[in-house]
């Protein structure tokens, strides 16, 4: 089980990473952290009338972001000691999940990536053959066989009950499992991005840097009883994201999409959408989502963050700036240095 990018490009993450985009769970706020002065200038006033009224607690909500900026600081550090670990410590239940193998995906979706290379492809043929999920560009597809998915997350239950080390998806998740420390990016993740969504991507999203995925995030989310329940309104660090439930037996949790981030909150109709275990959907990155609180049961769902440096390379999408460069491992954040930056024409950072 590795954990390589590929070899032909090095990526980085925008500085951004430590600074933007920190989540706070209680107020229900991203905010921007570089240092104290400016925080409590920038967020004091909108604090206090979310209801972080002492200073008691603006001190704690102090701590919890210095806390969460020094995790992302060390993060690659954490990372690689955390798939060392795995790698030397943790015995797979199911070993034949971690190579992508054609019989683990549904025949639809076999059938969607044929189509995608016939001479006469084009976005409007595709879409005749996908299920209109409800939300403009949002696209139903079956993804994987329904035993896969239970032998899928019968792994990751495994590994979760472990004594091996976990590291959070991100700031807004909780319960979740990284796939890259685990093993899944080389054999799995990689190939499925590369055979068979990333044709489906240049068809739907050419305008969105869907012809050049070149790099992803992949991970699972939980959502439990007495766990996490929902997920608040947001968007993604990618270009294209795949969203798949894998399971378990769960009711509501619907998911709810927007428009597009540019557009105010105020202006939006929300259109909710329904998941199915085994289907996927298919939406632009940047298409403001979020998911309803389950009622009952546990669900699973992969999430697939898929990335164009071509794109993003222009602009960081979580910063709205251009991108200022520094060092990471593995894919990071899907950006890459432009060949005047290579040769020494612009400093990275």
């Amino acid at each position: 089980m590795t954990n390589e990018p590929d070899k032909k490009s090095r990526f980085y993450s925008c500085s951004c990473f430590t600074t933007d985009n920190i989540f706070l769970d209680e107020y229900k706020l991203h905010v921007r952290f570089v240092s104290e002065h400016q925080f409590r200038l920038e967020y004091q006033p909108l604090l206090t009338r979310l209801g972080c009224v002492t200073e008691q607690q603006f001190v704690d909500v102090l701590a919890k972001v210095s806390q969460e900026v020094d995790r992302r600081r060390r993060i690659s550090e954490t990372s690689a000691e955390r798939t060392a670990a795995i790698k030397n410590t943790y015995e797979p239940l199911h070993p034949h999940v971690y190579h992508l193998q054609e019989s683990y995906l549904a025949p639809q979706l076999k059938q969607l990536v044929a189509y995608c290379s016939s001479r006469d492809a084009c976005e409007e043929g595709l879409t005749e053959l996908l299920e209109d999920a409800g939300a403009p560009r949002v696209y139903r597809l079956p993804v994987f066989e329904k035993s896969f998915c239970e032998q899928l997350v019968e792994e990751l239950e495994h590994f979760e009950l472990s004594s091996a080390p976990k590291g959070r998806p991100n700031t807004m998740n909780h319960y979740g499992i990284l796939l890259n420390e685990l093993g899944f990016d080389e054999v799995f993740i990689t190939p499925l991005r590369e055979q068979y969504l990333q044709p489906l991507a240049s068809l739907l999203y050419p305008d969105c840097g869907g012809r050049r995925l070149d790099s992803h995030k992949a991970f699972v989310v939980k959502y439990a009883m007495n766990e996490d329940l929902d997920l608040s309104y947001h968007y993604d660090n990618a270009e294209v994201t795949l969203n798949v439930s894998l399971g378990k037996e769960f009711k509501d949790g619907n998911l709810f999409f927007g428009d597009m981030r540019q557009v105010s909150i105020s202006e939006t109709e929300c259109t909710e959408v329904e998941h199915r275990v085994g289907e996927g959907l298919l939406h632009r990155g940047q298409h403001m989502h979020g998911a309803l609180p389950i009622s009952c049961g546990q669900r699973w769902n992969l999430i697939i963050w898929m990335r164009a440096s071509e794109e993003r390379n222009k602009l960081c999408p979580m910063c709205n700036r251009k991108p200022s460069l520094m060092e990471a491992d593995g894919f990071a954040d899907g950006f890459t240095k432009l060949e005047s930056q290579k040769n020494g024409f612009c400093e990275s950072t």
